[in-house]
């Protein structure tokens, strides 16, 4: 059985020699397409491929058409939203994700976005401690868990709101408030990490109403996906609130706009930084390689993101 690993921007060197030897252990062929620059060649690679490992690369309806063997593909990291599930489903190919692994370096950048963006991003002037202010989580899951217990650490007060998890414990057991509302979490927020997916009900849902409605001061950070923001709401909330901040790793369709008009108060990485760390790497190419052995040997599905 063929395993292929396409990355555009590969995995670290330790992370492809754990993949191979987890693959080929298993009795199985692993081919590499690394630093790829056009789409037919990953066509052409995974026409013969019966399990796909991937990171931000796109699994299209195109490259499902092209890959005739293929039973299974796995997103290296937390989002899928770049396969087409629908396709992949109509073949009977199974979309795994992985989560959980990046989820420690993406929370260690979550804290130190509102740390640069206290210090007014390091430049000479006044700034101010985040010991003491209130954060607020939207979405506690694996990422927004960790960012939650480092806030407590950091002397933060923490609140969370996340529709999904009902029983109480689950915030209680990290020393989290959780909040009845998204109306409320914004309104009593210093900072604001956000960690929801990008989804037809999510897209566009982060706007002006909810911005203008944080405290003086306020920091939204965003370490998930550009599209739930709404950009033309959040440029109308930073030029009525002169004292609201946004961050991302994820920048605005709009950000040079964003930045010429609003300076400090709005920064973006150049690329998406989140799990941009040596350990996140390995984590995430060697959990790929189980779950993509876990499927062709047993059938396990765990991770299965299109059921």
């Amino acid at each position: 059985m063929k395993v292929l690993v396409a990355t555009e921007k590969p995995f670290a060197k330790k992370a492809v020699d754990g993949i191979r030897e987890i693959i080929e252990t298993a009795g199985c062929e692993l081919a590499l397409l690394e630093k790829y620059t056009d789409k037919a060649q990953l066509l052409e690679a995974v026409a013969d491929a019966e399990a796909l490992i991937i990171r931000s690369d796109k699994v299209t309806s195109e490259v499902i058409a092209a890959a005739k063997n293929l039973k299974i593909v796995v997103r290296a990291g937390a989002g899928y939203d770049n396969v087409d599930l629908a396709a992949a489903t109509e073949r009977g190919i199974v979309v795994m994700n992985t989560p959980g692994q990046n989820s420690n370096a993406v929370a260690e950048l979550a804290l130190s976005f509102m740390i640069y963006m206290s210090r007014n991003r390091f430049t000479p002037g006044t700034g101010r401690e985040i010991q003491g202010k209130t954060l607020g989580i939207h979405a506690y899951g694996n990422v927004g868990k960790l960012v939650g217990r480092k806030g407590k650490a950091l002397g933060m007060n923490v609140i969370a709101f996340d529709p999904f998890i009902t029983d109480p414990a689950v915030f209680e057991a990290d020393g989290v408030k959780a909040v009845s509302s998204i109306e409320e979490l914004y309104a009593q927020s210093d900072f604001l990490s956000l960690h929801i997916p990008a989804t037809p009900e999510t897209k566009k849902s982060i706007g002006r109403k909810l911005l203008t409605s944080m405290p003086k001061g306020a920091v939204l950070v965003n370490t998930a996906r550009k599209e739930v923001i709404d950009e033309a709401g959040l440029a109308e909330a930073l030029q009525e609130r002169e004292d609201l901040k946004y961050i991302t790793d994820i920048a605005a369709e709009t950000q040079a706009e964003l930045n010429e008009k609003f300076g400090n108060r709005v920064f973006a990485t150049p690329k998406k930084m989140g799990a941009e760390t040596a350990e996140a790497n390995i984590n995430a190419g060697l959990a790929a390689a189980r779950q993509v052995v876990g499927y062709l040997k047993e059938g396990i599905t765990r991770f299965q993101v299109n059921k």
